[in-house]
């Protein structure tokens, strides 16, 4: 039986679809490790006496966790064929 979170949930979109819905994971996924990636740097620049530089560096992180929601709803809305993607489109 088909249920939320199982294989054949991405069965049931189309192969332009699935890689829709997993570039969008990906994008949001690198987002994430990105602001990881982030942070470290801006603790280094507040270390090295760089504190102004590190509180623009969070605040632009600041806006990621957001932008990653963003990505998971479009992703959402791809499987549940609320958007498609259509052959053509794929490059």
């Amino acid at each position: 039986m088909c249920g939320t979170g199982n294989r054949c949930d991405a069965m049931s979109l189309t192969k332009p679809n699935q890689d829709l819905k997993r570039d969008l994971q990906g994008v949001a996924s690198d987002l994430k490790w990105s602001a990881v990636e982030l942070m470290r740097i801006a603790e280094r620049l507040s270390d090295a006496g760089f504190e102004r530089d590190a509180r623009e560096l969070l605040t632009i992180i600041g806006s990621f966790p957001d932008a990653e929601d963003k990505l998971a709803g479009y992703a959402d809305e791809v499987k549940a064929s609320r958007i498609s993607r259509s052959a053509e489109q794929k490059k």
